[in-house]
């Protein structure tokens, strides 16, 4: 391990006992359902008959108020380790991030270089597929800053719970990398399982596996979550935003592909193109932040 990393784990050696762990990650389960209950009656109330409709929406992503709603109830998720930490191990909510300037300036070079790469990503995909409309412009820029808000929510609170809390967590009890780094990777992957992707779903699940190795070894590489952050937040703006595969979250993107999630024949060879392009962003954000 690292110096930058031994530095980050060193606030969660106080108190690594796994029965705090255990009991932290269901303290995060209850506050995510508590939030996430608390944010659908809040709709149910306020919108009244229209409730059902925007609900829909919020489960899919596919209105621009559901996808909104559906990245906010994500501070349900972030709310989880932060208070885990807390009551749990003693210890402050920033210390699941590291050193303040290391995380924001590992979060802009990460982010500045996913931004190129998906560019050149999409320019590529767009030698084969034509995209179809998604948002009118004036709209989507209307709704960008409370989009950006959302996916920032979003992607903060997937890093505080898989690479902040339970990898420092269990890289105090287990030097092995499988442990801290692989399985809540694959946890990580199994929770992005849609029935709805057919075919395609356990493609999707082995990407957000791979993506979740990439995210750990950039903490462990850095020593702070800032580049995970800012990698996850770049990828998603253009996941979310930018160009949304039909069936995940197509309610806020400018534009949308012509073929759904569970197209299998279609989706295949595109993820293998991104994981492609992630790799190579990877080993740049990597190269500029440890030499």
């Amino acid at each position: 391990m690292s110096p930058a990393f031994e530095a980050y784990l060193a606030p969660a050696r106080a108190r690594p006992q796994l029965w705090r762990l255990i009991l932290g990650v269901i303290l995060c389960a209850l506050v995510y359902a508590g939030y996430v209950g608390a944010l659908v009656g809040l709709v149910a109330w306020v919108a009244g008959p229209q409730a059902g409709a925007i609900l829909s929406g919020m489960a899919r992503g596919t209105t621009p108020l559901g996808a909104l709603l559906l990245l906010a109830s994500f501070l349900g998720m972030a709310l989880g380790p932060v208070i885990a930490v807390r009551l749990l191990h003693g210890r402050r909510a920033g210390t699941l991030f590291g050193p303040v300037g290391r995380v924001v300036l590992d979060f802009v070079v990460a982010a500045v270089v996913v931004v190129i790469m998906s560019g050149l990503s999409v320019a590529l995909w767009r030698q084969s597929f034509v995209p179809e409309p998604g948002l009118p412009l004036d709209l989507w820029l209307r709704l960008l800053p409370l989009a950006l808000l959302g996916v920032l929510i979003q992607t903060g609170a997937e890093e505080l719970l898989f690479r902040g809390y339970l990898l420092q967590q269990l890289a105090v009890r287990f030097r092995r990398r499988i442990a801290w780094m692989v399985v809540p990777s694959l946890v990580f992957g199994a929770l992005h399982y849609d029935p709805a992707a057919g075919d395609a779903a356990l493609l999707v699940v082995a990407a957000a596996a791979l993506f979740g190795l990439i995210a750990a070894d950039l903490v462990a590489a850095t020593g702070s979550l800032g580049a995970a952050w800012g990698f996850h937040f770049a990828n998603n703006v253009f996941a979310i935003l930018v160009l949304a595969t039909k069936g995940t979250i197509p309610g806020l993107a400018l534009w949308l592909t012509p073929y759904e999630a569970r197209d299998i024949a279609a989706l295949g060879p595109m993820v293998l193109h991104d994981l492609a392009a992630m790799a190579a962003a990877w080993l740049l954000v990597r190269l500029l932040l440890t030499r």
